[in-house]
């Protein structure tokens, strides 16, 4: 009789229990860690991931009680995953706190965990085939533009780097503009050619096709795959085997393709590092941008991090020598950046319920239509309104499942909550009192997008064409796709729309690009607010004036009731190196990131008093840990949306001058939170808990 063999499986096991570590299972033979097995869990059959152990053979020595179960089947058509991509996991897992299983099986296609053997096999049949059959490019590869100065110096320093012993991590610091993606073009060649893969990541998925039409572009010929969560199953599991077998060479992709499974990995980018977009908000919270760099040192993979506006953290450790730094501080062809101008609206007529646009704005708008050119007028508000109000009796439009207010859709004359998604038909009188004339408070692009058809014009009388772009009017399949076009092409006098239009686009007709009302970020009770509003300003900024013929008539116009803030006057240098030390300059005083280290514990409870109850009990227990003097724990306060979804939702920030300190304070204090959600009762228990690393928002 063949002796039995135990192996230890990474499962995906409930969040609430306390398994993060992998399971002991019996098999008949060694399997090589990385492979994929079904093994029984509870009364279901689940994917789980043979994880590096020891492996015994003839009896395992276990608790007697204990009964190993054996491995149902192992999917060996399919290369196990490296032991680099098993040590990512394994420090993601411990790093943010979570099971490995959870972070391993969160990151494969669903796809795969539906499959067994003859069905991967023939998958990967599959595809090999259609790579036979359709090569990757069939076009004439594009021959690269000539480089500047800049960037042939930047190049070089990069061969320099790489030319060390160990792979650098570089910081690509060049203003909007300056030719970034021609530097990760040419560095991803040079990993082409010596036979390794690269991946490219950006922020948002709206970003992944016109980078991907590049990169097709220049590299015709060589295997490009795409992952973000916009893909269907079957095309993320394409992508995934390509990458993985090692047929794709290129894979670009938005945070969660830092865990592509790739062999022969020479390069990773990260584009607009500095985007939260690369924080995961579920599950397991990590920084796709940190793991890019871990991941590079792994595998001695060059990292490339690019930003017109890097990160503070990534800035000060550039500053501090562990990066290399690279700078284009000018704009290719010999463009200008846009003059800043600031409309102090404290100086402007008085208008009742407020003036979204000011007159000198609306006749710089005119002037820019006239002239033939294109203007972008953005606002971080979706909408037509963020709340209806009744002048007699006070009420608003309140989400009764959610601390916030609904927003008033006039397309579809909705009300609406972003936040839990209830949904209402817009009352023809107000729910309270009865009065008929119930109004709109404020404004979001869409009310901004029917003030500006109303204002604007063509010099001979048309009525100037403006499009809006935001989550509202880019749902459909394509239309993001088709309204980028019709800017393109020149069909938009005036594009409208939130934060998405303001990053990353090559709108080349646009001159003018105004912030309507930048001012709420100042004053936020977030320390980080103000990195992000000059990130948002600087990136919004870099969409004026992208063609060098009109660079030096491109203009960016802020209106603010605070004009002389320090922030501002950055801004119109386009001083990014003073705006920073600035804001590290007060960090450092205020003991806060870079120069201190964060951890959020958040609670979620039908009551407030139960998560508040929670998080106090926490903070008992914290103290008995014998890390409890290297940490300091914050009273529970709620979120800044308490409830959502009738859920209360409360947090306690813990802070310590020591990474280690604090990753070994909580390692140790995670079993006493696992153990008191278990003995809470009846209306002390919460619904769920959740530790937050490095977070970005508090």
């Amino acid at each position: 009789m063949p002796e039995s063999i135990s192996l230890q499986v990474a499962v995906d096991a409930p969040a609430h229990t306390s398994l993060r570590a992998p399971l002991t299972y019996l098999g008949e033979s060694p399997l090589p860690p990385g492979t994929l097995v079904r093994v029984p869990f509870g009364t279901r059959e689940v994917t789980g991931v043979v994880w590096a152990g020891e492996a015994s053979t003839g009896e395992p020595v276990v608790d007697p009680a204990v009964s190993l179960r054996p491995l149902r089947h192992a999917l060996t058509s399919l290369p196990p995953l490296s032991a680099a991509w098993c040590r990512l996991v394994d420090f993601t897992a411990a790093y943010y706190q979570r099971g490995i299983g959870e972070v391993a099986l969160s990151v494969l296609p669903p796809e795969l965990r539906k499959l067994d053997d003859t069905q991967v096999r023939q998958r990967i049949a599959r595809l090999q085939k259609a790579l036979t059959v359709r090569p990757p490019g069939t076009g004439v590869a594009v021959i690269p533009p000539g480089l500047d100065a800049a960037q042939t110096r930047v190049l070089a320093e990069l061969r320099l780097a790489q030319g060390s012993a160990a792979a650098p991590t570089a910081l690509l610091h060049g203003v909007t503009g300056s030719g970034k993606t021609e530097i990760y073009l040419r560095a991803a060649a040079e990993a082409l050619s010596q036979g390794r893969q690269a991946m490219v990541l950006v922020p948002e998925i709206n970003l992944t096709p016109q980078l991907e039409a590049r990169f097709a572009e220049r590299f015709a010929g060589r295997h490009i795959v795409a992952m973000h969560s916009g893909l269907t199953p079957a095309q993320r599991l394409r992508s995934w085997l390509a990458a993985h077998l090692g047929l794709a060479d290129l894979v670009l992709g938005t945070r969660l393709a830092v865990f592509a499974s790739m062999p022969r990995l020479g390069l990773i980018v990260v584009d607009e590092e500095h985007d939260p977009s690369y924080k995961q908000q579920e599950g397991a919270r990590y920084s796709a941008r940190d793991l890019a760099i871990y991941r590079g040192r792994l595998e001695g993979a060059t990292v490339l991090l690019g930003s017109a506006t890097p990160s503070l953290e990534s800035w000060q450790r550039a500053d501090e020598g562990r990066y290399l730094r690279l700078s284009m501080p000018a704009r290719i062809g010999g463009g200008v950046l846009p003059v800043v101008r600031l409309v102090d609206m404290n100086a402007q007529p008085k208008v009742k319920g407020g003036a979204a646009l000011s007159p000198p704005l609306v006749a710089a708008l005119q002037q820019c239509i006239a002239r033939g050119e294109q203007g972008l007028v953005f606002l971080n508000r979706r909408g037509y309104a963020p709340v209806l109000h009744c002048g007699d009796c006070g009420w608003k439009s309140g989400c009764p499942n959610c601390s916030a207010w609904r927003v008033f859709h006039k397309l579809d004359r909705t009300l609406r909550c972003h936040h839990c998604g209830f949904t209402e038909r817009v009352p023809r009188a107000c729910p309270d009192c009865g009065n008929l004339d119930i109004s709109p408070i404020g404004r979001g692009t869409e009310r901004l997008e029917e003030q500006l058809a109303e204002l604007l014009t063509h010099p001979d009388g048309r009525p100037a064409r403006i499009a809006r772009i935001d989550a509202d009017s880019t749902r459909g399949k394509g239309a993001l796709e088709a309204q980028l076009g019709a800017v393109h092409a020149g069909e938009v006098d005036v594009l409208v729309g939130t934060q998405m239009i303001t990053k990353g686009h090559d709108f080349r007709r646009i001159t003018l690009v105004a912030a309507v009302n930048p001012d709420t970020s100042l004053f936020s009770s977030d320390f980080r607010a103000p990195e992000r509003l000059f990130a948002l300003l600087m990136q919004a900024a870099g969409r004026a004036g992208r063609d060098a013929a009109q660079a030096a008539a491109s203009e960016m116009w802020v209106q603010t009731w605070h004009p002389h803030h320090a922030l501002y006057a950055a801004l119109r240098r386009h001083d990014f190196h003073a705006f920073a030390e600035s804001q590290l300059a007060e960090r450092r005083m205020a003991g806060l990131p870079p120069h201190s280290h964060l951890a959020l514990l958040r609670a979620e409870a039908r009551t407030a008093d139960a998560a508040r109850g929670f998080l106090q009990a926490a903070s008992e227990a914290a103290e008995v840990t014998a890390e409890a003097a290297d940490v300091t724990l914050y009273p529970p306060v709620p979120t800044p949306i308490a409830r959502v979804a009738n859920v209360e939702r409360m947090q306690m920030l813990i802070e310590s001058p020591s990474r280690q300190s604090l990753q070994r304070f909580l390692a140790n204090w995670l079993p006493a939170l696992h153990e008191m959600r278990r003995e809470r009762v009846a209306d002390q228990r919460i619904l769920r808990w959740a530790i937050d690393v490095d977070p970005l928002a508090i």
